[in-house]
């Protein structure tokens, strides 16, 4: 996919998506499209809004209950009009994923994406001591179009690469191995003494970082 989407305020032509300004998603119904959980803000026209708890109409993944803090919350939008979606004043970038492409995305920061968008949502265990219920991820393949949410501009960077799992937003073409960096001292938050970092090995693909720590 191209890099250098994250780079443009511009969004590819599309007939689902557009930003109404950097903070919002002006999102085109027809049918049905996966948004993130309480990300509504606005909507006209006739459209209905339900969570979802497990794979339906073709689409592959699942969700794990939100009562155990684990998983993505989505919903389906359905329907015919117009919703505007936003989270918590973060930027929006859109990307468009054409066959094969695919990106996975910290399910923080995962905004909406088309229904023929396949996903899979998971989580990576190893991090559950730095994040409640382990570091959950959306692996998202297209073709089609994905919007997602980052704390102000991202950076793109390729491997080899190691990053803060907490500033880590989405990676392609490569996958990251979770590692302790035991020298770094509490003097970065950690009382241990102990770091968590994803290391992200490899001369293909990229890492998208955003300059914000997640809580």
């Amino acid at each position: 996919m191209n890099t250098e989407q994250f780079e443009s305020a511009s969004v590819p032509d599309n007939e689902t998506f557009r930003l109404e300004n950097s903070y919002a998603l002006d999102a085109t119904v027809d049918g049905t499209l996966m948004a993130k959980a309480g990300s509504m803000v606005a909507y006209t026209g006739d459209l209905s809004f339900t969570g979802q708890a497990s794979a339906e109409g073709g689409i592959t993944g699942f969700l794990k209950e939100a009562a155990t803090n684990e998983g993505t919350p989505v919903m389906a939008v359905e329907g015919s009009g117009t919703v505007y979606l936003a989270d918590h004043g973060k930027k929006v970038q859109v990307l468009t994923l054409n066959d094969g492409d695919a990106i996975t995305v910290n399910g923080e920061d995962v905004l909406a994406f088309e229904s023929e968008v396949d996903y899979e949502i998971s989580t990576i265990d190893s991090l559950a001591g730095s994040f409640a219920g382990g570091f959950t991820n959306v692996y998202l393949q297209g073709p089609g179009s994905v919007a997602i949410t980052t704390h102000g501009d991202p950076i793109v960077v390729e491997p080899p690469v190691s990053t803060d799992p907490a500033a880590t937003v989405a990676w392609s073409g490569t996958a990251p191995n979770v590692e302790v960096n035991r020298s770094l001292s509490d003097m970065v938050g950690q009382e241990s003494g102990e770091r968590y970092q994803m290391e992200f090995g490899g001369s293909d693909g990229f890492v998208v970082v955003q300059p914000y720590e997640e809580l």
